[in-house]
């Protein structure tokens, strides 16, 4: 343990209370974290670190044409007067300023390593050489013209601009993410011409609205491309409120491999994934067999991105292909929008696309302003030591008579000319050469240019509307330096649709197509054994329970199961857990209450028709895919009543149907009285004075009825031996044969 500090008794010793130290100095550390460091200034669209590194670049004269510098002396002139942090902070920054797959409009120009899309790390700073690009030597111009406020640095010993004078629509253009305390940022990149074609308009209409604007900037323009997939109206919303996200795919395209293969290739991968990071992930998940219509995945890529995806056959389709893929990686990803920026340097502000562009022309009207100031208070100057050159040649004997013999001949030449101070240290310092002929004229030229200069400066600080049309001047050069003609310029991001690929299908495409045995027991608990299983009596069971319903099945089919509220529920097999253990309960798949119980569970397999029934023997004949239920809460088919409940199904398969009593009475009658429906009650089937109905069959009169004994044993009666308990629906009938099932049952399952 380190040596502890005891205070003196007699010291200066303060209480404060540990909450207010601890608000105090958790604020303190917010606001810093919100100022300098996560947020951008809505002016310039940096942090200061970036713009720390700019100006650092700009000391140590890095400008476009400029011979490269190593990094580490970037790093370290920016570390020692600027941005007393970690080196590896300035040097990560200056990376991704670098990188053209994280900037859209790289603000350095980096020779070395600076890393790759594959998430690779750059070079240490001691092999890396940067300078700027045009885009920063545009962020920057003016800097030295007193066009921004400056302020003194970490230590006192220097000055650092507090914003840039940003002649170029960085904050939009480049975006910008960052994580403070209580607060975030995200700001996509968007394309430079569109944003300035945007601005433009603004100049114009300074009412128009976000919305207006769309028409300028369709939406983000990332430098890794790929197509956004989100409705014009969704984009609108996200601008006009300042937050939302962009729904980003990668693009891709089918190439023909010939015998009618094909493969597909990938071209574009969204914005900020890392593409070695994604094929492990595509590989991770077809080895856990998650891709079913996909064989392989390869990287063939070089300096351009390409991914090439094999299908699993030469049949399936590659727009299904794909939707599985963006549904499971991020071959589609959401780049949130949160246009959170510090306005006018100071307020974090959620602003619009409109604010954040109007903030940008006010400040480039600031700067303008600032500039044409400074400019004049130059021309003053030089025109007022002009003045004192046109009087020393116009006197020159004179003048070097006094400066030949006055011990001090300053206030001398002050006196007799009536000079100034600026004119007097002028003519003093001025050399011997300039004294030939030809520079009185020389001076007087000078002295006109310098004057028209000077009014049409008066004339621009006095009118708003020529300040406006010269910021407009300016705009247009930057979107002509970067229009949709040059290579940096043009749009890379596009934007489509999702094709209206049936999501039953991609779903079904997504699930290896496998024979399973659902097995279903009397409490409820659902699993689905590999295989058709045909013996089931090694299959175990918790205890007090046992099998109930059995059905062979395969992973892409829909299990219908109808219980005894009278509604169907549907459960896709690919999600039963597998035949390990005993299963989970079917109620963890439906939203089934409580006191309900299942009266039948089978495969759907559509085109069937079913005759249902509830214990007071009413009922209707339904289609099967009528019964599919699109919810968990499931599909209400047979309307029952408190009392009453659903209790009987069989699929239609005959002209006759057999209803029979818990009273044992059994009653056949021609299935054509039955209605077919929807939903409903039904209608009255057999009639009861005690119990109700017990079990529904169909049949032919050709075959006759069958049912099956306690034993499994199959029994037959012809119709001329079943005349005694022919009939019409809604009669009571008569006794059931000789020999019938105790538990009134048929024993015929769906």
């Amino acid at each position: 343990m380190g040596k502890q500090t005891i205070p003196p008794e007699k010291g200066d010793v303060q209480e404060i209370a540990l909450r207010e130290a601890l608000e105090e100095r958790y604020l303190a550390y917010a606001l810093s974290t919100i100022m300098h460091r996560a947020l951008p200034d809505a002016r310039d669209g940096l942090k200061p670190v970036h713009r720390r590194i700019l100006y650092g670049m700009r000391l140590l004269r890095l400008d476009p044409g400029a011979t490269f510098k190593k990094s580490a002396k970037i790093v370290g002139d920016v570390m020692g007067n600027f941005h007393p942090h970690g080196d590896q902070a300035i040097y990560d920054a200056l990376v991704r300023l670098a990188q053209d797959f994280s900037s859209r409009y790289p603000l350095v120009d980096g020779q070395g390593n600076f890393g790759n899309i594959d998430g690779d790390n750059a070079a240490a700073y001691r092999y890396t050489e940067a300078r700027m690009t045009e885009v920063a030597r545009l962020l920057l111009d003016g800097i030295d013209e007193d066009s921004v406020e400056f302020r003194p640095n970490y230590d006192g010993l220097s000055e650092e601009p507090v914003v840039l004078p940003g002649a170029f629509p960085n904050l939009l253009a480049n975006g910008s993410q960052g994580i403070a305390v209580g607060m975030a940022t995200s700001i996509p990149p968007h394309n430079a011409a569109e944003l300035c074609d945007a601005a433009l308009f603004l100049i114009s209409n300074p009412n128009a609205r976000s919305r207006t604007l769309m028409k300028f900037v369709p939406g983000p323009d990332f430098p890794t491309g790929g197509i956004v997939v989100d409705s014009p109206e969704t984009i609108a919303e996200a601008y006009a409120t300042g937050r939302g996200s962009f729904r980003v795919r990668a693009r891709w395209k089918e190439e023909d491999t010939g015998r009618g293969t094909y493969q597909i290739v990938v071209t574009q991968i969204p914005y900020l994934v890392q593409k070695s990071r994604l094929v492990e992930k595509i590989a991770e998940l077809l080895n856990e067999r998650k891709l079913p219509l996909v064989a392989d995945i390869r990287d063939e890529s070089a300096e351009d991105v390409r991914l090439v995806i094999e299908p699993r056959a030469r049949t399936v389709d590659s727009a299904v292909l794909m939707e599985s893929l963006f549904k499971l990686t991020e071959l589609e990803t959401r780049i949130p929008l949160n246009m959170n920026v510090l306005v006018k340097g100071r307020v974090p502000t959620v602003v619009g696309l409109a604010e954040a562009l109007r903030e940008w022309l006010d400040h480039r009207r600031d700067v303008l302003v600032r500039r044409s100031n400074f400019r004049l208070k130059q021309i003053d100057h030089r025109l007022e030591v002009l003045g004192g050159y046109l009087i020393a040649y116009l006197n020159i004997d004179k003048v070097i008579k006094i400066i030949r013999t006055q011990d001090e001949p300053k206030p001398v030449l002050m006196r007799t000319f009536k000079l100034t101070d600026v004119q007097a240290d002028a003519i003093l310092n001025m050399r011997l050469r300039n004294l030939r002929k030809l520079e009185e004229m020389e001076i007087k030229q000078e002295d006109k240019s310098l004057r028209e200069e000077r009014k049409g400066l008066k004339a621009l600080l006095g009118s708003e509307a020529q300040q406006w049309k010269k910021v407009s001047d300016e705009i247009k050069a930057v979107r002509e330096a970067f229009g949709p003609k040059t290579e940096l310029g043009k749009r890379r991001t596009t934007f489509g649709t999702v094709a209206e690929h049936a999501v039953a299908a991609v779903e079904e495409a997504m699930v290896v197509r496998e024979p399973i045995t659902v097995v279903v027991s009397e409490k409820g608990w659902v699993r689905a054994l590999r295989g058709h299983v045909s013996d089931l009596s090694g299959v175990a069971f918790k205890t007090d329970d046992a099998l109930k319903f059995s059905f062979p099945a395969e992973t892409t089919t829909k299990c219908l199961i109808f219980a005894t509220n009278g509604r169907f529920y549907t459960v896709d097999a690919s999600k039963l857990p597998g035949g390990r253990g005993h299963g989970e309960p079917l109620r963890l798949f439906i939203d089934m209450e409580q006191d309900v119980d299942i009266i039948a569970a089978f495969a759907h397999q559509g085109g069937r028709k079913f005759l249902v029934g509830s214990q007071t023997g009413r009922g209707f004949i339904v289609s099967e895919d009528e019964c599919v239920a699109n919810t968990r809460k499931g599909k209400q088919i047979l309307n029952v009543k408190d009392k009453d409940g659903a209790c009987a199904i069989t699929t239609v398969d005959g002209e006759l149907a057999a209803a029979i009593g818990e009273n044992r009475k059994m009653v056949i009658f021609k299935l054509e009285q039955v209605p077919e429906m929807t939903r409903g009650a039904g209608v009255r089937l057999q009639r009861y004075k005690d119990g109700g109905l017990s079990d529904l069959i169909t049949f032919t009169a050709k075959d006759g009825l069958t049912w099956l004994d306690g034993a499994g044993r199959a029994f037959s009666m012809p119709m001329k031996e079943l005349s005694d308990w022919r009939g019409n629906r809604s009669d009571a009938g008569r006794l059931a044969p000789k020999g019938f099932p105790k538990n009134n049952k048929f024993g015929k399952t769906l």
